[in-house]
């Protein structure tokens, strides 16, 4: 019972995209979770908050109603009981979509905390409340993947108090809307709670240490989100830092160093801290197995193509991977696939994490997949760039918010490196890129490809026209 042919140590994306594959394949699969299966993405990250960012961009449908199409509506209020507990209906259904699936397929769901006493034992200590206390040992017959994900993370002297400085795990559950936040870190997270509380009415402060917010994009996708953010009302504050912050009686004084080399006081009713996350691994008694971190915390794989640890049989998925690892979510889906065929005995291609689609969910939207132009310089490559503004579609025109579409492809009419948007619902629209730089597709390859029209993919469409030489709109 207790001998499973796989223990898998984590049950959010990562952990349990493995177990399903895993058992699929006719393993039986152990999954330790000392919380709810699903994980950060499921309770505290991606679900809940792009279902607040849905209702923000009602909010938002309802102001451009009236300010742009003379649709005379107004806005009463945000009801926040009442929009929380949608939130929470659409987790809570997710959840249990996620627990009956483990449940068809096979898998053995161990609630506790586990920590590894060896390279292929584990031991499970439920102390959960209303459960009875006890220790479980496990032996893997074929291996054990670690899946322990990550946490927001802190900053020295700035505690999380749930209200007034928050995480953002924790402010999706902070009481009410504030009347002004200040945002630290200018990455997606930061973005989108930015995007949100701006929607949702609140004076917005944004401040990124980077010459630049989303700074691991393309320079052009941060140029045009900064312009749409500010355009919506958000002070956007790029290369400039956090030097103090105090807490107040009904809300946060800080100072803040902005680029110019001022100093400059910012008080907000809150405080979110977004500066990135650091990988779970206490508890986990990784020496036991005689494994180690890196200096960042993550857990390094001696062989990327297996996501295999120095210690044979265990692997990684997830967040306490180092890059190329993303950290996203349908990221470590495709590293789940990996691991648990490799698990069972099957040939698995390596995930190309260049190929991996990036999404910013505010308002704009960003979407990419590929290298950006300067990472493509960089690398050595001699590149052919054509960049269109998505109003210059009319379906563009009709969405009103701006926005782009750039390709970076090889020179001569070589491979396609890169594809980045901006603009409304560009999430939605990504995928075509994805399988364009996947398939190392060149311009020539996708200009034979009608885009319907009027659709926002006219402006991919044209763009790759205009690379292959074919283009009807040459800028």
């Amino acid at each position: 019972m207790n001998t499973p042919d796989v223990i898998v140590i984590g049950g959010g994306t990562g952990g349990y995209s493995t177990a399903l594959r895993a058992a699929s394949l006719g393993l039986d699969v152990a999954l330790v979770e000392r919380d709810k299966v699903g994980g950060t993405c499921l309770h505290r990250g991606c679900i809940p908050s792009k279902a607040m960012l849905h209702a923000a961009e009602l909010v938002d449908g309802i102001a451009e109603a009236r300010e742009r199409w003379g649709v005379k509506a107004t806005l009463e209020s945000v009801d926040w009981p009442a929009l929380t507990a949608t939130r929470d209906d659409i987790v809570a259904r997710n959840h249990k979509g996620v627990e009956a699936h483990l449940a068809h397929a096979g898998v053995r769901v161990v609630r506790g905390s586990a920590r590894l006493t060896g390279a292929r034992t584990v031991r499970v200590e439920d102390v959960h409340e209303g459960s009875t206390p006890g220790v479980h040992d496990f032996t893997a017959r074929r291996g054990i993947v670690l899946a322990t994900g990550s946490r927001p993370r802190t900053l020295p002297g700035l505690v999380s108090d749930g209200r007034r400085v928050v995480t953002s795990d924790d402010a999706l559950f902070a009481p009410g809307l504030p009347g002004s936040v200040l945002v630290l870190g200018g990455g997606a997270i930061g973005v989108e709670y930015a995007s949100f509380h701006r929607s949702m009415g609140a004076e917005v402060t944004l401040v990124e240490a980077a010459d630049r917010i989303v700074p691991l994009e393309d320079a052009d996708v941060s140029r045009h989100l900064t312009r749409g953010l500010k355009k919506r009302g958000v002070d956007v504050r790029a290369g400039a830092r956090l030097l103090d912050a105090e807490v107040l009686e009904n809300g946060v004084r800080a100072r803040v160093r902005t680029a110019r080399g001022e100093t400059r006081t910012v008080e907000a009713e809150r405080l979110l801290v977004a500066v990135g996350r650091v990988p779970v691994t206490e508890g986990l008694d990784l020496a036991a197995a005689g494994l180690t971190t890196d200096e960042r915390g993550f857990v390094a794989p001696a062989d990327w193509s297996r996501l295999e640890t120095a210690v044979p049989g265990i692997h990684v998925v997830g967040d306490l991977l180092p890059p190329p690892s993303l950290g996203l979510a349908h990221a470590s889906f495709a590293e789940g696939l990996l691991v648990a065929e490799t698990l069972a005995g099957l040939p698995s291609a390596p995930v190309d994490y260049a190929a991996v689609p990036r999404v910013t969910y505010s308002s704009p939207q960003t979407a990419s997949v590929g290298l950006g132009e300067a990472e493509a310089r960089a690398r050595g490559h001699e590149v052919e760039v054509n960049t269109m503004p998505l109003t210059a579609v009319a379906k563009g025109m009709v969405h009103g918010q701006g926005g782009m579409v750039k390709v970076v492809a090889e020179a001569g009419g070589g491979q396609v490196l890169g594809i980045h948007l901006v603009g409304p619902n560009v999430s939605e629209m990504i995928a075509e890129s994805q399988l364009i730089v996947g398939w190392d597709a060149q311009p020539s390859d996708v200009a034979r490809h009608v885009h319907a029209h009027p659709t926002l993919s006219e402006a991919v469409g044209e763009v790759f026209l205009t690379l292959a030489g074919r283009g009807l709109h040459q800028q």
